[in-house]
């Protein structure tokens, strides 16, 4: 039955698209996300439905969409770049069967995300893409809260939709994702069109606010404590009573507090002693190990370049005899261990080009959304005050991006790399505005001087 009302769903989008085109894009993105093809159970799951949109996608804004006012922009370029040398690295990879696996979403990641600015010419199709996006998350999120509240949970015990612990599916994934688009969900609540603001909305994006604080705690993820102490650090930056803010922040963290598992507090004690963690002091081994790789091979080594690491590394092991306890340092050989870090993942992956093209995709993107929110934080008409609020809030997106990222091998996440998208059709957006206004002003000038040409003759 699931998989009826699916495949009825996306046929009707789909039907929907031969009027609006755009539709096909917004229907990829609930794919690309919701991945209904792996919550099937038999018809959907042998269809290439994620295919087919990606296509329709394409193939609807070449030969359907107007293309009014799309522009190809600086960072459109840079994860051309980017994708162009993914290919090149993947062709010379260490391991070439591992790298062409990734390959293969890696690319339509990175694909659809340049694709994606230029569908984006209105205020309204910016608003559709973030709507579907955040929705569709907030399907996951939704189930994964209600699974923690009566009484599921734990790390990598916590069961979402599909039983595989990858993509945003995966647990400190979907917990950097999830609180990263609480900024976004506010946005609607003050400025949505499709929603308009109204106490349902308001109820609603409560019970989601809440919803995604709940998924670090599910899932146990040690990332999404990390995010949402981003996330508080942030939103001082947009708040008047900044004293009443951290009053009031820490008085609901404590009364959460008694409502904590054990198994929480004990998995969240490693953050102030990584050393005695198998999992912190592996990472960090790999850290190390990775370093040495870019300095032998300065162009990476191609997707899951870490399946070659080898290293040793020294923890301490408690044990406990009656009253007494002895620490023991133990030697741990380990090899073939993954990045458990964007900035690694791309430095042993792509090497030291690679990370420059990424950190600078991601920097110019936070440098830009500055620059809008100074550029309309004024604005009082209704055509154009929603601009500086979604210029923060994606941009405090992306913040809370990078920091998950420092500790997850996630760069080529395709929900963050769409919020990417949402950033360039965004500046471009406004960048036609002034445009707009600036050619209008210079016309006005014109008529003005000719009108005072024409006066002074008559008067003459």
């Amino acid at each position: 039955m699931i998989d009826l009302i699916f495949l009825a769903f996306i046929g009707y989008v789909l039907a929907l698209g031969l009027r609006r085109p755009f539709l096909w894009v917004l229907l990829y993105v609930y794919i690309d996300i919701l991945a209904p093809q792996r919550i099937g159970y038999s018809i959907i799951s042998t269809l290439p439905v994620s295919l087919i949109a990606f296509a329709a996608a394409f193939g609807g804004w070449l030969a359907l969409d107007r293309k009014d006012g799309a522009r190809f922009t600086l960072r459109q370029g840079l994860m051309l770049a980017l994708l162009l040398y993914c290919g090149w690295t993947t062709g010379n990879a260490d391991f070439a069967e591992a790298a062409a696996t990734k390959w293969d979403w890696v690319w339509k990641a990175l694909l659809f995300a340049i694709f994606l600015p230029l569908t984006l010419t209105t205020r309204a199709r910016i608003e559709g893409l973030a709507l579907v996006l955040l929705l569709s998350v907030a399907t996951i999120v939704i189930g994964t809260g209600m699974k923690t509240v009566l009484g599921g949970g734990g790390y990598e015990n916590l069961k979402f939709f599909v039983n595989d612990n990858s993509g945003i599916y995966e647990s400190s994934t979907l917990a950097t994702v999830a609180i990263g688009l609480i900024p976004m969900l506010w946005w609607f609540v003050r400025h949505g069109t499709v929603f308009r603001p109204h106490w349902a909305v308001t109820a609603f994006a409560v019970a989601l606010t809440f919803a995604c604080l709940l998924v670090p705690i599910g899932t146990e993820a040690r990332t999404g404590l990390l995010c949402i102490a981003a996330l508080g650090g942030l939103m001082l930056r947009y708040t008047k009573r900044r004293v009443l803010f951290i009053a009031g922040a820490g008085v609901l963290g404590l009364t959460a507090l008694p409502f904590l598992p054990q198994s929480y507090y004990d998995r969240m004690s490693t953050l102030a002693e990584p050393g005695g963690d198998e999992s912190a002091s592996t990472r960090m081994a790999v850290w190390e190990w990775t370093i040495d790789y870019a300095a032998e091979k300065p162009f990476g080594g191609g997707f899951d370049a870490f399946r070659g690491n080898r290293f040793a590394y020294t923890m301490p092991v408690k044990k406990t005899s009656g009253n007494t306890t002895t620490v023991e340092y133990q030697e741990i050989v380990d090899e073939g261990r993954a990045y458990h870090s964007s900035i690694f993942e791309m430095l042993g992956e792509q090497g030291w080009p690679g990370l420059a093209m990424w950190l600078t995709l991601h920097l110019l993107g936070l440098w830009q959304m500055e620059r809008l929110q100074r550029r309309w934080r004024a604005a009082e008409e209704e055509a154009t005050r929603w601009i500086a609020p979604l210029a923060a809030a994606l941009q405090m997106g992306a913040v809370i991006y990078l920091v998950g990222a420092l500790f997850q091998g996630i760069a080529y996440q395709p929900v963050m790399l769409m919020l990417v998208g949402l950033q360039i059709g965004l500046n471009a957006y406004c960048k036609r505005i002034d445009s707009a206004q600036a050619l209008l002003a210079r016309s006005t000038g014109r008529k003005q001087a000719n009108d005072g040409t024409v006066r002074g003759a008559v008067t003459a």
